[in-house]
C-alpha cells in the first residue's frame, strides 16, 4: 500500500502515510516508512522545478525531436545556438562547499557574503556553435523587439564569421515575444537569416543552457565583489569555455531528442 500510493502521488508525505495506514488499522511509524520505500528504490528529493508544459506544448516537443532525430550530425553543427540569462552578484549562483573544522562555520574564509536584498544581477545574451563560444553581451537596459534586433545586427553575423559557419547556416532563438514579434521576423527574413522552428518551453533542447552553467559553477568560484566585476568575470570565463564542450554539447544533440521521445514530450534531464 505503501509502494503503491506513493507511485500514484509522489508527493505523498509520510505522515499522510501514517494516517491513512492508522486508518486502515495498522500502525506504523516514520522510519518504517522510510525503510520500506528505500527497499523499493524510493527516497525523498527535492522536486526539480521545470517550465509549466500543457498538452499543446508536449506535442510539439513530440513533433520536432521526431522530424529532427535522423537529422545528420553536420546539420546540427551548422547551428548557433542563442539564448539571455540572469547572472546573481550573490545568491544561489554563488553557492559553494567548503572544508572547515566544527566551530569555524562563520569564519570569512567560510562564508559567502550576501545583502538584505540581494546584491544584483546582470542579464546577458550569449550564443555558440559546435566550433566553440561566439559573443557574449551585457544587456545594460529592459530588452524589448528593438533592443534585441540590435543586439542581432551587432553580434550574431560576426560571431558566424568568427566561428567559421559555413554557408547556409541557421539561427536558434526561443519563443519569447521579443524573439518572435513580426518586427523581428521581419528583420531576420530580410538578412535572410536561416532560422530554426523552436517549439516553446524547451530549455533542455538548447544546449546552451549547460554552456550557462558551466560559465555560472566558474564565475561563482572567482567570487565578484561588484557588478563591475561579474560582468568582467564572465566575458573571461565565457571566452574560456574550450571548444571541445561546445563540440561535445552538439554532437551528442540526437540523444536530447531521444529522451524527449521516451519521455512522452515532458523534460528531460538536460
Amino acid at each position: 500500500m505503501i509502494t503503491r500510493t506513493v507511485s500514484k502521488n509522489p508527493r505523498t508525505t509520510r505522515g499522510d502515510l501514517v494516517n491513512d495506514l492508522q486508518r486502515a488499522g495498522t500502525k506504523v511509524t516514520k522510519p518504517t516508512i522510510s525503510n520500506t520505500l528505500r527497499r523499493q528504490g524510493l527516497k525523498s528529493c527535492s522536486a526539480r522545478r521545470v517550465p509549466l508544459l500543457k498538452p499543446v506544448h508536449v506535442q510539439a516537443r513530440l513533433k520536432f525531436a521526431r522530424e529532427h532525430l535522423d537529422d545528420p550530425d553536420e546539420d546540427w553543427e551548422n547551428v548557433i545556438w542563442s539564448d539571455e540569462t540572469k547572472i546573481e552578484l550573490f545568491g544561489k549562483n554563488s553557492t559553494r562547499r567548503v572544508w572547515r573544522t566544527k566551530n569555524a562555520e562563520l569564519h570569512p574564509k567560510n562564508t559567502i557574503p550576501t545583502v538584505k536584498h540581494g546584491g544584483g544581477n546582470i542579464m546577458l545574451w550569449g550564443c555558440f556553435s559546435a566550433k566553440g563560444p561566439g559573443r557574449l553581451i551585457r544587456v545594460k537596459e529592459r530588452m524589448n523587439g528593438a533592443m534585441y534586433r540590435e543586439i542581432l545586427s551587432e553580434n550574431l553575423l560576426p560571431s558566424a564569421r568568427a566561428l567559421k559557419m559555413k554557408r547556409g547556416w541557421v539561427f536558434q532563438h526561443d519563443n519569447d515575444p521579443k524573439h518572435t514579434a513580426r518586427a523581428t521576423k521581419e528583420w531576420l527574413r530580410k538578412k535572410h537569416f536561416k532560422v530554426l522552428e523552436w517549439p516553446s518551453q524547451s530549455p533542455d533542447l538548447n544546449p546552451i543552457e549547460n554552456l550557462w552553467r558551466e560559465m555560472k559553477v566558474r564565475v561563482a568560484q572567482r567570487q565578484p565583489q561588484n557588478i563591475t566585476a561579474l560582468e568582467e568575470i564572465c566575458m573571461e570565463e565565457w571566452a574560456k569555455i574550450p571548444a571541445t564542450v561546445c563540440e561535445n554539447l552538439v554532437k551528442t544533440y540526437r540523444k536530447r531528442l531521444t529522451s524527449v521521445i521516451a519521455n512522452k514530450g515532458y523534460i528531460t534531464k538536460y
